[in-house]
Formats: C-alpha cells, sequence, structure tokens
C-alpha cells in the first residue's frame, strides 16, 4: 500500500523565513518541528512546518 504524502516548508521562528522543504503524512494531525541550521541566522533554531 502506497502512503500518501505532501510537502511542507519549515519556516525558521527566529527570522521567518523558509528554508527546508520536507514531507509529512497526508492525514497527519500534528505539525512538524525540527531543529536545523539557519543560513539567515547563522544557528541552530528550531523550524515549524507552513503550508506550501
Amino acid at each position: 500500500m502506497k502512503v500518501k504524502e505532501r510537502y511542507v516548508f519549515l519556516e525558521c521562528t527566529k527570522c521567518r523565513n523558509r528554508n527546508y522543504t520536507t514531507h509529512k503524512r497526508l492525514k497527519a494531525a500534528y505539525k512538524l518541528e525540527k531543529k536545523k541550521y539557519c543560513r539567515f541566522c547563522r544557528e541552530h533554531v528550531s523550524h515549524r512546518e507552513k503550508k506550501l
């Protein structure tokens, strides 16, 4: 069975730039949040999911 996925942007919580794209399940009820490197802030900051 094929899992349906959609692409989402990961937006920096500090400077609000959309730096990364990733995918997650279509029917997932949670908001994706990862700690990643922001090249504009030049540090590791948490990034939250935003729609395309």
